[in-house]
């Protein structure tokens, strides 16, 4: 998409009461018009990014110039010869990251969050590894171990119970996040937060997110593409039509009992 319609689909979202921008992907940084795109969105709370990390070091600095407020880094390995596994790159990235989260640190782009996929066998040991790491940043960098989609991956697959397990053992407190009913764990001083959002029917009932797809279509649903809207070549006028038409195709993917909505 041109940096234009981002900015009017994004208008017209503020306008409606969107208070929130994640840009993710693929990956943001590849854009050489991001830090323009960032400054010419409208006034947000909160405007973020997800990453691989490897073009962030060298852009940290100039990303928060441009108004953008934190990152999500994903960060699945402490070890460069695991990562390159894990990648299918050269373990000499593994370094370009790390740096990117420095730099990511040094420029306020904070609380970054580092996004931890474990799988059983590749980096299930490094749980330990990874919570002294982001407790050298005094609670700029917290941890989000997220669950792994099945890929069909192999047997690669840890179960997030037995991940849940550890920490509740080891958590000194453990705080419910408003949205999605997430639980965040404080251990050895260490944040950690784990995302779930497969076969979870609390997460889905408590979803407000809107997402965009690269091309141009409002998706009402991550688990979705049969309810998607495309608004790459409306007017301004259709556009706040198309986003509440959008809405109207919202509903929890995975359905158990009940649940009290916050929004």
């Amino acid at each position: 998409m041109s940096v234009e319609l981002i900015i009017r689909i994004i208008n017209k979202a503020a306008s409606l009461g969107v208070r929130k921008v994640k840009f993710s992907g693929g990956e943001p940084l590849v854009r050489k018009d991001f830090e323009e795109m960032l400054a010419r969105l409208p006034k947000l709370k909160n405007v973020s990014a997800t990453t691989n990390g490897v073009l962030l070091s060298k852009r940290a600095e100039g990303l928060k110039a441009a108004g953008l407020d934190r990152v999500n880094i994903s960060l699945d390995t402490l070890n460069p010869d695991t990562y390159a596994g894990i990648c299918r790159c050269s373990s000499n990235i593994h370094k370009q990251v790390l740096d990117g989260v420095y730099a990511a640190v040094d420029a306020g782009l904070t609380p970054i969050k580092l996004n931890m996929v474990m799988l059983e066998g590749v980096n299930s040991g490094e749980l330990n590894d990874m919570i002294s790491f982001i407790k050298k940043f005094d609670g700029n960098v917290i941890l989000q171990i997220i669950e792994p989609m099945d890929f069909g991956n192999n047997g690669l697959l840890m179960e997030m119970d037995i991940i849940k397990k550890e920490l509740e053992s080891r958590a000194s407190s453990v705080i419910e996040r408003k949205m999605h009913r997430r639980k965040k764990y404080m251990v050895d001083g260490a944040e950690i937060e784990l995302v779930k959002p497969i076969d979870n029917s609390v997460f889905c009932a408590n979803c407000n997110r809107l997402r965009v797809t690269s091309d141009g279509k409002l998706k009402p649903c991550l688990l979705r593409n049969d309810n998607l809207v495309d608004v790459s070549h409306a007017s301004d006028s259709e556009l706040e039509t198309l986003f509440y038409k959008a809405m109207k195709y919202r509903e929890p993917y995975y359905k158990g009992q009940p649940q009290e909505v916050s929004i």
